[in-house]
């Protein structure tokens, strides 16, 4: 049995990129096939596509999710309906329920309940949250960038295609495509189908227990239209762009493996719900043949899904080589091409 120490390595501080690259286009990519191992540039993805694929990218839009209220810092990880969210503050165990908080522009939010991992239960006392947040709310940076986010933060800790509001987090894998790169993927007879998971805590909250199977991943809702699904079901192979992307795609293979015969799908199944789905060593995969994704934190929840998908030896092998040559690590760093252990 695997436990989550099985999943550590050392990453020297220097190579957890804090600041993203000048171009989107200028990251650099390395090739995962096995035991094979190639570094490539992210504009040499074009070249391993093949006609009939089909590429899955999560369009969820990043929200400026931290803010100040009453000299607290929150960042809001959880829609529970328009104007009610969890948000995760350090010292909440001092914020009592019923108490009523205020934010920089005087907007007051009330604090419904708390939880210890999920934090403070809020209700925003306003017309639009959204509106808010965009006067006083900062981009959420993970807290290993060490700094405070920017106004170009807005623009780059987001995917050039985002369109739906939701999530605490960006999709980074796609961060490093232009609208160029996605025009050129289209003419290589790929096609594009953009679906959605609001990021929240359930990608990100590291596995603070010993034993995988104690781990609690927080749901997220994630979407599939009919017609998208119908895409996907028809692909030569699917190559999912971000983990996030994954997460939603074999949860509808999920789904699809609970319908009936004859209205089963060949990978997946309409789905628009909450998903957590958690992705260890051992999950047999139902819907993805590669995946696109960025180098991820030792012992964290997005590791275990790439050891589960591209092998845990290779893997480890594969960071090695990237840390030797000082790929960039995490959400602004460089990414990897990963194709699915024992495919052909």
């Amino acid at each position: 049995m695997l436990h989550t120490s099985d999943f550590d390595f050392d990453l020297p501080a220097d190579l957890i990129a804090s600041h993203p690259l000048h171009q989107r286009d200028a990251s650099r990519m390395l090739v995962v096939n096995g035991t094979n191992i190639a570094d490539k540039h992210i504009r040499d993805f074009l070249d391993y596509l093949q006609y009939g694929d089909v590429v899955v990218f999560n369009n969820s839009k990043v929200i400026p999710a931290r803010f100040n209220a009453s000299g607290h810092e929150i960042t809001l990880h959880t829609a529970v309906s328009d104007k009610i969210w969890w948000g995760l503050c350090k010292k909440f165990n001092k914020i009592n329920i019923g108490e009523l908080l205020t934010l920089d522009d005087g907007t007051q939010v009330k604090v419904l309940d708390k939880e210890d991992e999920s934090g403070l239960k809020l209700e925003f006392l306003c017309d639009n949250v959204f509106e808010v947040l965009d006067k006083v709310g900062k981009m959420p940076l993970p807290p290993y960038m060490k700094r405070e986010a920017k106004t170009e933060d807005r623009e780059r800790y987001q995917t050039v295609y985002a369109e739906p509001i939701g999530s605490m987090a960006a999709p980074t894998a796609g961060s490093h495509f232009t609208p160029e790169l996605m025009d050129e993927i289209e003419k290589r007879g790929a096609k594009i189908v953009k679906i959605t998971l609001h990021v929240g805590a359930g990608t990100w909250m590291p596995v603070k227990t010993e034993n995988l199977t104690e781990h609690k991943m927080h749901s997220e809702w994630c979407c599939i239209t009919p017609a998208q699904a119908d895409i996907i079901n028809n692909a030569k192979r699917v190559i999912a762009v971000g983990t996030t992307s994954m997460r939603t795609l074999e949860s509808a293979a999920m789904d699809n493996s609970k319908l009936s015969e004859s209205e089963r799908k060949r990978r997946v199944a309409p789905i628009c719900r909450n998903t957590d789905i958690f992705i260890t060593p051992g999950y047999k995969f139902g819907a993805v043949d590669v995946l696109l994704t960025n180098f991820h934190l030792p012992k964290s929840t997005l590791f275990m899904l790439v050891s589960a998908f591209a092998g845990l030896d290779e893997m480890k092998t594969a960071y090695k080589h990237a840390i030797a040559e000082k790929y960039r690590f995490f959400s602004y760093g460089d990414c990897c091409l990963l194709f699915k252990k024992g495919a052909s």
